[in-house]
């Protein structure tokens, strides 16, 4: 045998191919670097032409005046903050519970389940939110329209776009939860019942605290896409300029506002100045998630 082995030769591999391997490699490299360099120039591109153009009206009487309509885009963005601090409020409070008790029946008890129906159902279920994730957003626009406007006669009113934009960010938010709920490693769930636990405690006292910073990320992200959505409120909130008093008011977004001032009046600065706003307002939204993920993070 030691024979064998001192008589085999070891045949080198050729530097041709080692030298077009790491040829290779470089290029691959090169190739990533300037795909994520020009995402970071566009995003810069954007916010910071926005943020130049806006700047020419920003004031703090642009931001405490509400809004006076006509085709001069007369007034600021006070009721259209407050409107969409509201709304996003309104949103998440119908949408958050919802959304994170689907998530834990999908991923905690649905594979339980020994009925035939019932898993079919449960199958559809997840079928659904997978679709309805990718449904253009005028779609639940209408639908809260048809539903929430006309048939149940909300009218246009926070009410109504409340409810739709909870139809718009209820698939995210199931999504989102379930990822976080799996990443919590089974041995939690087995040491907890271990110890003579139900299965709700176990739920409630071990997976939830564990699986938390992803459940409120999705929330968050929730809130800033009810900020930035615009279709789905362009037929159920109305599109008053005026204060909310009340859930059957009618109301304005930013977002919206962005849209009505750039379409219908020659105010393009202050649609910039309110599309500046609304782009820092998603940047503190982000800022808050990568906040709080750390610090629950830490402690646990």
């Amino acid at each position: 045998m030691t024979g064998r082995r001192a008589g085999r030769k070891i045949t080198p591999r050729p530097r041709s191919n080692l030298a077009g391997r790491r040829l290779t490699q470089k290029v691959a490299f090169a190739l990533l670097w300037l795909t994520g360099l020009a995402a970071i120039v566009a995003l810069l591109a954007v916010v910071g032409y926005v943020a130049l153009q806006g700047a020419q009206v920003l004031n703090l009487e642009f931001l405490l005046t509400p809004p006076r309509g006509g085709l001069s885009g007369e007034g600021g963005i006070s009721t259209t903050v407050v409107t969409t601090f509201y709304l996003a409020l309104l949103t998440i409070a119908i949408a958050a519970p919802l959304g994170v008790g689907a998530a834990v029946y999908l991923v905690e008890y649905a594979d339980e389940i020994q009925g035939r129906v019932i898993r079919l159902l449960v199958g559809l279920a997840r079928f659904g939110v997978e679709t309805l994730a990718g449904v253009p957003s005028i779609i639940f626009g209408l639908f809260g329209y048809a539903l929430f406007v006309a048939a149940m006669h909300f009218g246009f009113s926070l009410l109504s776009a409340g409810l739709a934009g909870a139809c718009l960010i209820l698939p995210l938010i199931i999504r989102a939860t379930e990822e976080a709920l799996r990443t919590v490693p089974r041995s939690y769930r087995e040491g907890s019942l271990a110890l003579g636990t139900t299965k709700w405690q176990t739920v409630w006292g071990v997976v939830l605290p564990a699986a938390l910073p992803g459940i409120i990320t999705s929330i968050v992200l929730s809130v800033g896409r009810v900020a930035s959505e615009t279709a789905v409120f362009y037929v159920t909130l109305g599109g008053s300029y005026r204060m909310p008093t009340s859930l059957l008011s009618g109301g304005r977004t930013m977002a919206l506002h962005v849209y009505y001032l750039a379409m219908e009046t020659r105010a393009f600065d202050k649609a910039m100045g309110t599309g500046a706003i609304l782009i820092l307002s998603i940047i503190l939204i982000n800022a808050i998630i990568n906040y709080l993920s750390r610090r629950l993070t830490v402690k646990e």
